[in-house]
């Protein structure tokens, strides 16, 4: 498309425009298996934006692809004309009718943070997908979604009240229910919104027109049903005689993938909040059939949600970081679990239906264990359920779980014979099938496992799409449940309604869209369902050299590939978690994980460059990342970017040079060592104003940051001088002093010896550099050497069985995470690993041993409020620093939901990341930190984290070891 084009559309609107390489590629992809490049990438700020893109559209017969988080299945948001994405801008809850029980809102409003709005007021809106903490409410009426509570609340179709739409002449019009006397009325404008009514009067009065779609349509019992347009849904009114029900263009547009109008708009029908109580049982079988046999049985009882999961899922859980907890409810090891829950307004009604459904259970006597859930552990199983998906594409390698067929749904009756006949087509497939789901509403997510890469698997890929699309056929399913058409399924929409109804549904996408300029190739005239792969077939895999070891995924091109763009990391802050901080603060994609592992991705494998990673936009597109590591574990594939971050800055680097500022961060202990010899000159100088302002800004350092005091102090002498002073158990501990310990946070050191000193061990000092600021630079050489010499030094400790325990997480935890990939010697790494701790989680276990106990500790009142270091959160527990300083009877003790709290060590000093660094610590820690009292004590135990706290609040927060030493008796 002609450039100069673009850039008189760019003028014209108010919103932004690209059509950089690195844009047009990030949005090349959503979560399916499809790839195309867009010629641009649009965030309109206003419907005037939107209107001014559907004339051009017009105009350069170009499409317009709609997209909010991009977290769709098959293919939805992928396509090859102008990517116009809503959810930047369109975010906004409009109006709340809560006598009607109605909300009007923009297509980019997340689904659980509209929720979060709605339940102040006692309501909430009912389908609720897996992707629920990210998608948005234009996606779900653009797919018609679902999820686990549709089984009670019905789909996305069903709450849709109205929709504000620009239709593709540029008009906007708003769809809503229409008596039959208004919808006649309708059919009479001389509008493109006339022509779509009564072309629907004239198609849908047609008696032979009626019956086709009566006959063909998947049955009308399945409520999950996607398959093209809902044609079958219009005829459920007045004005066909169907049905008392007015009749609502709505439920035609849910569902229809943006292809025939432009939402702007959405009201929704809410439901009052579920009853408060709750209760889980959780059915486990030693087969599937044995599973899928008590789905009808259990559904005669009133669910909340009946969801299944196979064990391909479950062993998936076993080796992920933040889903290993969930499985604490597993028995054994069982083919299939469903869970199912029933909620009440009071216990005796809870009883009273949970004694029901345990003798339909038992009736059965199919399952061999029936745990119950109550409470958190209820949120824990249901997120267990939700990350399936996400972790289905940590699978090592090129097989993976593929989107295809995972959309089926059947009528409740025939689930069982239908999946018996799928398992026999993956047999002779020689396939292992992947079962989980909702099978309370007749849908299974069924997946074969294939590489797309191969020619062979691909032709697979074709030929068990087509052969379950005749089984679900022959069961009059639906082909598309919740996850839509896109282009996966759209090929096969003429089998399974019948050619005379797909020809009415390219009638009626005539009508509303005569130049198909709304999302081209999906629903009608669809692109081909086994072409424009992410993955060029039988390609010569790319060969990219790397320091750190990137075997555990078969390189770094392949860890990078295991974002499968299920876009956890889209989550906002006003969700648990800390993934992705810059993220949070900017809404750009390229800020996300996904957008990092896909641009790595994308550069890696098609560079022609001897030096793949020397790439500008790969530059660009890690700039913003804070390495916090939160995506090593929230994300359900583990893609770790801190990691790909660090070889890349290394690789990049090694083609272009380390910057004057990046020796400094990174051999910031050498200088910090000479300082420390004249601290008292060092520090009087950054602190003044003269001087100190010189040396950031020659330093590229923001001036508006105070720089850490540096400190000279002998551990040694002072350890002997306490050990003279205390007796000791025969527990030896070797306390890590790392770099930042003894140049800057020499208070902790000293801290930390006198509380395990009081305690008893027997305590040993070892001083070493981690390594940290080298790899926060990318100086991987250096930090390779550092972990080589520490590992030989560290692993006499190891082997003798002693604690090595540290201060500062992100020195302390390098021993567990990066010495993994830096040091050859794995049998040693693991074993330092093993015997290295955080000294919360040191004293923790000790206190839950019992050989420290309240005893020890000040009988004091104190408010604490703990901020955990990101590395912690990612490669630890949180809850371990609440326990320790729970410990004091009189001590009050809470956690600060803060995710990230921006500094991320050299990140937050430098001036072109200062206001990103100060905008991540206003989203959620620094207002919780303002809003405590004066009197309440801060805890934060990284040193960039105390840094930022008081930055940006004015506020001293300590380490939890000060706070313990202080209480100790």
């Amino acid at each position: 498309m002609d450039k100069n084009l673009l850039k008189k559309l760019e003028a014209s609107i108010e919103g932004e425009l690209l059509v950089d390489d690195l844009s047009t590629r990030l949005y090349a992809t959503d979560a399916s298996v499809y790839r195309k490049i867009p010629k641009a990438v649009v965030y309109p700020r206003t419907k005037g934006d939107i209107k001014k893109l559907v004339v051009f559209a017009n105009e350069q017969k170009v499409g317009l692809i709609p997209r909010t988080a991009g977290t769709s299945l098959a293919g939805q948001c992928v396509g090859d004309g102008i990517v116009v994405d809503v959810s930047k801008h369109f975010t906004k809850v409009i109006h709340l009718d809560v006598d009607k029980k109605q909300v009007r809102v923009q297509p980019g409003v997340i689904r659980d943070e509209l929720n979060q709005y709605l339940a102040p007021r006692g309501l909430f809106f009912g389908p609720n997908t897996s992707t629920s903490n990210r998608c948005m409410i234009g996606g779900m009426v653009g797919n018609n979604s679902s999820g686990t509570t549709s089984i009670q609340y019905g789909v996305t179709r069903d709450k849709v009240v109205a929709l504000q739409t620009i239709l593709s002449d540029g008009s906007e019009v708003e769809f809503k229910s229409l008596s039959k006397k208004d919808f006649e009325q309708k059919t009479s404008l001389n509008s493109l919104e006339g022509l779509v009514y009564k072309s629907i009067h004239k198609e849908l009065s047609n008696n032979i027109i009626k019956e086709n779609i009566v006959k063909e349509f998947p049955k009308p019992e399945i409520h999950r049903r996607n398959t093209g347009y809902a044609v079958d849904e219009l005829l459920k009114n007045n004005v066909f005689g169907a049905v008392d029900k007015e009749i609502n263009v709505c439920d035609l547009l849910s569902g229809s993938e943006g292809t025939l109008a432009f939402t702007t708009e959405i009201t929704l029908q809410l439901n009052d909040l579920p009853p408060k109580l709750s209760a889980m049982v959780v059915t486990h079988y030693k087969t599937l059939e044995d599973c899928l046999s008590d789905v009808v049985p259990v559904m005669k009882h009133s669910l909340h949600t009946c969801e299944m999961m196979d064990k391909v899922i479950l062993d998936c859980t076993k080796n992920n970081r933040a889903q290993l907890a969930n499985r604490f409810f597993v028995e054994g090891d069982p083919a299939g679990l469903l869970m199912l829950e029933v909620k009440a307004d009071s216990e005796e009604e809870l009883q009273k239906q949970l004694d029901e459904l345990l003798k339909s259970i038992h009736a059965s006597g199919l399952s061999y264990a029936n745990p119950i859930l109550k409470g958190v552990d209820i949120n824990k199983a249901i997120e267990l359920r939700k990350a399936g998906l996400g972790l289905l594409g940590n699978m090592v390698g090129d097989r993976k779980a593929v989107a295809c067929i995972e959309d089926t749904a059947v009528a409740l009756e025939d689930l069982k014979d239908f999946i018996g006949e799928f398992s026999q087509i993956m047999k002779g497939y020689n396939q292992q099938a992947v079962y989980y789901a909702h099978a309370g509403a007749g849908e299974l997510h069924l997946r074969p496992i294939l590489n797309l890469k191969k020619r062979e698997d691909v032709g697979l890929f074709r030929d068990i799409t087509t052969d379950v699309a005749k089984l679900t056929k022959k069961y009059r399913g639906s082909f598309s449940g919740e996850h839509g058409d896109g282009i996966v399924r759209a090929e096969f929409i003429p089998l399974m309604i019948g050619e005379e109804n797909y020809e009415l549904l390219k009638r009626i996408k005539s009508y509303f869209d005569p130049n198909n300029i709304f999302n081209p190739g999906k629903i009608v005239d669809a692109f081909p369902m086994d072409e424009s792969l992410r993955y060029e077939v039988d390609r010569r895999e790319p060969t990219i050299d790397t320091l750190m070891n990137f075997s555990d995924s078969e390189g770094i091109l392949k860890a990078a590939e295991k974002c499968n763009g299920s876009g956890d990391c889209r989550k906002t802050h006003h969700m648990p978690g800390a993934m992705c901080p810059s993220y949070h603060a900017t809404k750009n994609e390229k800020d996300t994980t996904r957008g990092r592992a896909n641009a790595l991705r994308e550069f890696l494998t098609n560079s022609e460059k001897e030096n793949k990673f020397n790439q500008p936009e790969l530059k660009e597109v890690f700039d913003l990342c804070l390495s916090c590591k939160a995506c090593s574990s929230e994300c359900p594939s583990n893609v770790d970017v801190a990691t790909l971050k660090a070889e890349f800055l290394y690789q990049y680097q090694e083609a272009n040079g380390y910057s004057f500022r990046s020796k400094l961060f990174a051999h910031n202990t050498k200088i910090n060592k000479a300082n420390s010899k004249i601290a008292g000159l060092v520090n009087a100088v950054f602190k003044s104003k003269g001087i100190g302002t010189l040396i950031k800004k020659a330093s590229g350092i923001a001036i508006e940051r105070t720089l850490p005091n540096v400190s000279s102090f002998d551990f040694d002498k002072y350890l002997e001088k306490s050990n003279n002073q205390s007796n000791k158990l025969n527990y030896k501990i070797i306390l890590y002093i790392d770099e930042f310990t003894k140049y800057m946070d020499v208070d902790l050191g000293r801290d930390a010896i006198e509380v395990l000193v009081k305690l008893g061990y027997d305590v040993e000092l070892f001083y070493a550099e981690s390594g940290r600021t080298y790899l926060s630079k990318g100086f991987l050489k250096q930090a390779k050497k550092l972990a080589k010499e520490n590992v030989i030094k560290l692993k006499s400790f190891a082997e003798k069985g002693y604690s090595i325990v540290g201060l500062e997480p992100s020195a302390i935890l390098t021993f567990r995470d990066e010495y993994k990939r830096l040091v050859d010697d794995t049998e040693n790494v693991d074993l330092i690993a093993s015997h290295s701790f955080l000294i919360e989680e040191f004293l923790a276990s000790e206190i839950k041993k019992g050989s420290i106990t309240s005893e020890h500790m000040s009988k004091e009142a104190r408010t604490i409020k703990i901020h955990n270091h990101c590395h912690q959160k990612a490669l630890s527990d949180q809850k371990v620093t609440f326990d320790m300083l729970n410990l004091p009877d009189n001590y009050s003790v809470s956690i600060i939901s803060s995710g990230c709290c921006g500094m991320a060590g050299s990140f937050g000093y430098e001036k072109e990341h200062y206001a990103v660094s100060m905008q991540v610590g206003e989203l959620k820690l620094f207002p919780s930190i303002r809003k405590s009292d004066d009197n309440v004590t801060i805890a934060a135990n990284g040193t960039s984290c105390r840094h930022q706290i008081y930055d940006g609040t004015k506020r001293k927060a300590l380490h939890p070891i000060t706070i313990f030493n202080e209480a100790l008796l």
